[in-house]
């Protein structure tokens, strides 16, 4: 598309003027998008009200209230982060000066999701601001409301030659993939993750892929049963399910299975009434086609729906549902629920949950409830996730001082935080080497200078 080839060329002519670099111009880029998402929270409240029936509450929540703390945290330590870090050099060199500079990559592109559209576009935007770079955002056409307050805020507050945003479906997507980026970061599942490090791979284009995967949840007999079961359910059912940490199964040790069972139905019921497709606070799956595959799936899986399982097509609301009697080779085991269904499945000892969870692909989080610290000890040595909580579900995200990614098939690369002006900026490494001494040992012809060599570089 000749009008992406444009904005890209505007973009590279812009950054290469030194404007974008400046840290007061990023300073002063990131307290206008501030002000912006202030002026604009009722619009974007509203937004994701449509898209996906988030309660104000919820949005501000999981979204608005994240990505302002996020932008509070950024301007207030970015001349920090920015500093050039000396480091020591070896006496070999001496006399010499090392230090490490951040550059940013350039023009980068974002591709953002549907299920938290302004938290999880607007967050790596941060990033790419604070690192000096252009952006070029394109929102998913899934969450078409959001997309469109999200191009309005941007649209009023930069010109496109510094952050553009393209609206559309998957011709764009394809479109804009075909051109060559100095980065690319990418929010969505393993199957598109792969198209885009593919597209990356063309140009050697440098890539954050924050995808998904089946996240467990492990609950041992030590575990505070009221606590982990509230903390589940509120982890579980938070947007509909729709959420790339959200808890895909419960592993829960056999003899405490059947009070969790029971202390879930009843923070399912506390939590979203008598009757979850009626209440207003409870969110919707994002459209026809995700709501129709959630319902093939419940409709083909062969265990016990223990509560919940009904379902309204003209409202897209599917309730809160635990499932189990399951087994590894159920239908909902095949592939991330990303829904509001939760599998609960029983096991006898910990090494038979470290086997199970060594043989699948590396989860984006996973979620410990114990007591027993030898148990959190094992678990967090033995196998490999993203990152995750020890005893509650979801918040670890919440904390811009952690990096929040994935690993192997859940994804590669960190942000958040300092993390993101890491992800979207480079190290670039200088030796400033004296004028007053140049020893003639390391010039030809060596003779026997081999034996003090080795003695020096030792």
């Amino acid at each position: 598309m000749s009008e992406i080839k444009e904005i890209l060329e505007a973009q590279h002519k812009y950054f290469y003027t030194g404007e974008t670099k400046k840290l007061a111009f990023r300073i002063a880029m990131l307290k206008r998008l501030e002000e912006a998402v202030i002026r604009h929270e009722k619009e974007l409240l509203l937004a994701l009200q449509k898209d996906l029936a988030k309660a104000p509450f919820e949005g501000y929540e999981t979204e608005v209230g994240i990505v302002r703390r996020e932008l509070a945290d950024t301007i207030a330590h970015l001349k920090q982060w920015d500093k050039p870090k000396r480091v020591g050099t070896p006496i070999v060199h001496f006399p010499s000066v090392s230090t490490i500079y951040r550059e940013p990559y350039g023009s980068v592109l974002i591709m953002s999701p549907w299920n938290y559209p302004v938290q999880l576009t607007l967050i790596p935007l941060i990033g790419a601001i604070a690192a000096g770079n252009c952006t070029v955002v394109k929102p998913s056409e899934y969450a078409v409301h959001s997309a469109k307050v999200l191009a309005k805020l941007l649209w009023e507050i930069f010109d496109e030659k510094y952050v553009a945003v393209l609206l559309g479906g998957r011709a764009v997507n394809e479109a804009v993939l075909k051109e060559r980026f100095d980065y690319i970061f990418f929010t969505g599942s393993p199957a598109v993750g792969s198209v885009v490090m593919e597209a990356a791979a063309k140009h050697l284009t440098p890539v954050t892929l924050e995808l998904g995967g089946k996240s467990p949840c492990i609950v041992d007999k030590t575990a505070d049963i009221k606590r982990a079961a509230r903390r589940i359910v509120w982890g579980k059912f938070l947007n509909a399910g729709q959420t790339c940490v959200a808890p895909d199964y419960v592993l829960v040790q056999e003899e405490v299975k059947e009070p969790l069972l029971r202390k879930m139905k009843h923070y399912i019921r506390k939590m979203y009434r008598d009757e979850p497709l009626l209440n207003p606070e409870y969110p919707k799956i994002i459209n026809e086609k995700h709501f129709n595959r959630l319902k093939k799936m419940l409709l083909e899986q062969d265990g016990e729906i223990i509560t919940g399982g009904r379902m309204d097509a003209d409202t897209l609301k599917i309730e809160p549902t635990l499932l189990a009697g399951l087994t590894e080779r159920s239908k909902v085991m095949q592939e991330e629920i990303f829904g509001p269904v939760l599998p609960v499945f029983a096991y006898s000892d910990l090494a038979e949950v470290i086997r199970i969870l060594q043989k699948k692909e590396k989860p984006l989080a996973l979620y410990l409830f114990t007591r027993n610290s030898r148990v959190k000890k094992t678990v967090i040595s033995k196998v490999s996730f993203g990152g995750g909580c020890i005893n509650d579900t979801i918040i670890h995200l919440s904390n811009e001082k952690l990096p929040f990614g994935g690993a192997g098939n859940s994804g590669m690369g960190v942000y958040h935080g300092k993390h993101s002006y890491e992800t979207f900026s480079r190290e670039k490494s200088i030796m400033e080497k004296g004028n007053w001494l140049d020893l003639p040992f390391r010039y030809p012809p060596y003779g026997k200078r081999l034996p003090l060599l080795k003695k020096l570089l030792k």
